[in-house]
């Protein structure tokens, strides 16, 4: 297949050709897109693009459809699309933030109604700022990059997550600002998909069956999947995965709790049960994790 053949994108893969401000392989700041030596073949996204143009005019293609991208215009481009014929005019200029989809989850695990930014990104991914809206990005831009060099600060990680959230509880309001002014329409599918991740963020500590929550939503399992990988590209159970791996990362750095209590409080059979689902999906057994073992 051709997909096959095509080249990643992703924090580290960008940290070769761009020496920006960055957080290991987590997070890359892009001060001058000028600067980037573009690639002359498409790249398929194994990260998460948020960029602003400030001047100038740029042109690419999203899964084979162009865009124009002007000044004032945010660019959000998700995992999994593949980017393709780039061009910038001479005076192009603009600032973009490259995180890896392990930080972007650590970032949205408390933001509610997320999903609506998922949807938006994939049917959007180019839409026009205010330009107050547009200033306050370059603003939020400026103070993450603050943080972000500044090695001494203990709680450097978290400090820019917790920046990072606030820009996206904003760019969300701009995204609820941007669907009132368009009365713009949900397809069946992506109600289907906002309402699935609803439920999932209130009951994955719980419930993991993509059955069950076909149930709650009145639709059968194979439509549920098929709904939610149209919208999101991501499987149900990929979804589900993400926010319990993400529940016990966070369990597991930020608690005391013994790993037998966190597996009791996400419904794991027992300790070795979760230890093993851990392990598959994260890499690390859940007391290595604990311990920092990279």
């Amino acid at each position: 297949m051709l997909t096959d053949m095509i080249k990643e994108m992703s924090v580290a893969s960008a940290r070769e050709i761009y020496a920006g401000s960055h957080i290991g392989n987590d997070l890359l700041l892009i001060d001058r897109v000028s600067d980037i030596p573009l690639p002359n073949e498409p790249r398929r996204m194994q990260c998460l693009l948020l960029a602003l143009c400030t001047s100038g005019q740029a042109r690419y293609t999203v899964d084979t459809m162009e865009h124009l991208v002007q000044a004032g215009d945010l660019i959000i481009i998700s995992e999994g699309q593949v980017l393709d014929n780039y061009m910038l005019s001479r005076d192009c200029e603009g600032v973009g933030i490259i995180l890896s989809y392990d930080f972007f989850r650590e970032i949205i695990m408390g933001i509610h109604e997320m999903s609506q930014l998922f949807i938006f990104a994939r049917n959007h991914p180019v839409c026009n700022l205010s330009e107050a809206e547009k200033q306050n990005i370059v603003s939020y831009f400026h103070v993450i990059k603050q943080k972000v060099d500044d090695r001494q600060h203990h709680f450097r990680r978290e400090t820019v997550q917790s920046l990072m959230a606030t820009m996206i509880y904003d760019l969300s309001n701009t995204i609820y600002r941007m669907q009132n002014m368009d009365g713009m329409r949900q397809t069946r599918a992506e109600k289907i998909f906002m309402d699935f991740i609803r439920l999932v963020e209130h009951n994955f500590r719980r419930e993991r069956r993509v059955g069950w929550y076909g149930l709650q939503l009145g639709i059968t399992p194979k439509y549920l999947s098929e709904s939610v990988k149209a919208v999101s590209r991501r499987t149900p159970n990929e979804w589900i995965d993400n926010y319990v791996t993400m529940e016990l990362r966070v369990q597991l750095r930020n608690s005391t709790k013994s790993i037998k209590q966190i597996a009791e409080e996400l419904n794991f059979p027992n300790q070795s049960f979760l230890g093993k689902y851990f392990k598959e999906h994260v890499g690390l057994s859940p007391s290595d994790y604990r311990k920092g073992v990279k």
